[in-house]
């Protein structure tokens, strides 16, 4: 097993949930696998627990790759770090498979020099936000992380007190408005897919805007994105 090689020019890979094709997605082993290799970030996904503590995991609940099936956001941190998590072929057995901790990610991304692509899951509160980005100040790494949000109200409490730091607005479609909407909060843009063309990512350039797309696992897909100027590629399996 390894993963698929595209002439990505001069296009900076980001790793989903880690190298999710090769390990099961959002744990330390899938963070390393990535940092192992050449991609340029990891992306992944942080929760609020019950406890006013913080998990990465990418589902509201945790029976898809848990079997347990919890509420993550309604379920304390020490229960969450408890649970072994499947592996790849659906069984449980390992132990290094649980879901990790803000500082254990930013950890190996720190170790491995790769930028640390944080997507602020649900709603947070400015409190919480603030309370992610004083920890990861604690270990001196904010200037390699993007935060990225479906949520454009994070990314709006971002910026009031973090007015340069990297962000980008994650969404699944192009609209009309969506160039002011970005600069209004001098964001970036993680955008679906399908909804770029070659025309769309220049007038976000020319914009001045920096476009990330998800999730490429098509090398053929991903090589025209490339050709079309797209600054990021996130993908499971490309590299």
């Amino acid at each position: 097993m390894n993963t698929v090689k595209i002439d990505r020019k001069n296009c900076r890979m980001v790793a989903h949930r880690g190298c999710s094709g090769l390990e099961r997605e959002n744990t330390n082993a899938a963070f390393v696998a990535a940092a192992n290799r050449s991609y340029y970030g990891i992306e992944t996904d942080i929760h609020a627990t019950l406890d006013g503590e913080y998990i990465l995991y990418h589902d509201d609940h945790t029976g898809r790759i848990c079997i347990d099936n919890m509420e993550v956001e309604k379920t304390t941190f020490a229960t969450l770090r408890s649970l072994l998590l499947t592996d790849k072929d659906g069984t449980k057995g390992r132990s290094d498979l649980r879901m990790p901790t803000l500082e254990e990610y930013i950890g190996i991304c720190k170790k491995y020099e790769k930028i640390a692509v944080l997507e602020l899951k649900n709603a947070f509160t400015r409190e919480q936000i603030y309370e992610i980005c004083e920890k990861i100040e604690a270990l001196d790494y904010m200037e390699g992380v993007i935060f990225i949000s479906f949520k454009h109200d994070n990314l709006v409490l971002l910026r009031e007190k973090y007015p340069t730091q990297a962000a980008q607005f994650l969404t699944k479609e192009y609209t009309e408005n969506l160039i002011d909407r970005l600069k209004a909060y001098n964001l970036d843009l993680d955008i679906h897919y399908p909804a770029l063309t070659e025309e769309n990512i220049k007038a976000l350039h020319d914009a001045g805007i920096v476009v990330n797309c998800w999730t490429v696992d098509d090398p053929a897909v991903a090589e025209q994105l490339v050709a079309w100027g797209v600054d990021y590629i996130t993908s499971n399996i490309l590299e």
